[in-house]
């Protein structure tokens, strides 16, 4: 792209010169700033504009039209479109600045949202992975947390619908809303009421959060309520992988409009040396050149380190060599690993 301005002024100049000047091809050289204004600054569109106005001058004389109607009006296309390219120039890096400063403080305000979950909690460890999407995508609304209660150990792994500073606004309020109930609430369903209503009364329309929430208490046993996200990981300490899929499925939190009941609890055994992976959709719709998926549960086998942290990041590694290019979604997980003491 860079090179385009002075790719079409060398091609026009070869053709002027092949064609002699009865064609008229001067005024064609307007095409080399015309490109200027796509990338690059106002001194790079001043100095393209400057070669094409030298480049019409030298084959003016050269083809002996200086001074003629073709050269004059050459002249005047040059300075007209070079003119316009330096205004178009100076409006994009404008909005370009803008985009940068926008996409900066969501940056910042993701940070600040997504605290490091305590490397124990409970009788859990746990260790997380966040992997930004490429630097043309919007920030995300991917969220995570983990917090110790009376009771045991409660999590939550979810997904804003959309992007941009509303989905990190809302992935805020369901934190929020969640650290709070995740002390107060007695079980999961209650945890998820309080969650249904700070949303409720900031999301209209079809706006929608997918979440899982976990309970796991120190009887080896763990509690999910899954509204419309994809199932977690299931790691045995013998090597077996499933998917701890609901006996029934339930819609995204703030979908009250629906008037669906919620889903049902969904029990799993949770012994020492277990694992469970709780991910967003950006881990398993990541797409390699050819397509293909990402195989989350073929290479769940990664997960086999003894520190969760080493372990979780040998999984992330492996999910950017498969796509083998800059994500294009928010990629986030949460792994909880029940330890012996």
């Amino acid at each position: 792209m860079g090179a385009l301005p002075f790719a079409s002024l060398g091609i026009v100049t070869a053709v002027d010169l092949i064609s002699g000047p009865d064609l008229g091809y001067l005024s064609l050289l307007a095409v080399g700033p015309a490109f200027a204004s796509l990338v690059g600054g106002v001194r790079r569109t001043v100095l393209i504009g400057a070669v094409a106005l030298f480049l019409s001058l030298l084959l003016a004389l050269y083809s002996g039209v200086l001074g003629d109607r073709q050269s004059n009006m050459s002249l005047i296309s040059i300075i007209g479109v070079t003119a316009a390219s330096i205004l178009a120039t100076v409006g994009r890096q404008r909005r370009e600045r803008e985009l940068a400063s926008v996409r900066s403080v969501a940056e910042v305000a993701q940070r600040v949202l997504l605290r490091p979950v305590p490397r124990r909690a409970g009788h859990l460890r746990a260790a997380v992975s966040y992997t930004s999407a490429n630097a043309e995508a919007r920030i995300g609304g991917d969220l995570y947390e983990v917090v110790t209660g009376p009771g045991g150990v409660r999590a939550i792994v979810g997904d804003v619908q959309g992007k941009g500073l509303e989905a990190v606004e809302t992935a805020a309020l369901v934190l929020g809303a969640f650290r709070e109930a995740a002390h107060d609430e007695a079980d999961l369903r209650g945890v998820s009421g309080r969650l249904e209503k700070a949303l409720n009364r900031r999301l209209s329309g079809e706006e929608f959060v997918t979440a899982i929430l976990v309970d796991a208490d120190p009887c080896g046993r763990l509690t999910l309520l899954n509204y419309g996200h994809p199932p977690p990981l299931i790691l045995r300490a013998n090597g077996e992988i499933t998917l701890a899929e609901p006996d029934d499925t339930a819609p995204p939190l703030g979908l009250a409009s629906l008037e669906v009941e919620g889903p049902n609890p969904h029990q799993v055994d949770f012994a020492s040396g277990d694992q469970i992976l709780l991910y967003t959709d950006g881990v398993i719709e990541a797409r390699d050149r050819s397509g293909r998926f990402y195989p989350l549960a073929d290479r769940a086998f990664l997960l086999k380190d003894d520190d969760p942290e080493a372990a979780l990041e040998s999984l992330r590694l492996d999910l950017v060599a498969h796509v083998d290019a800059p994500l294009h979604d928010d990629a986030a997980m949460l792994l909880l690993r029940c330890r012996d003491n």
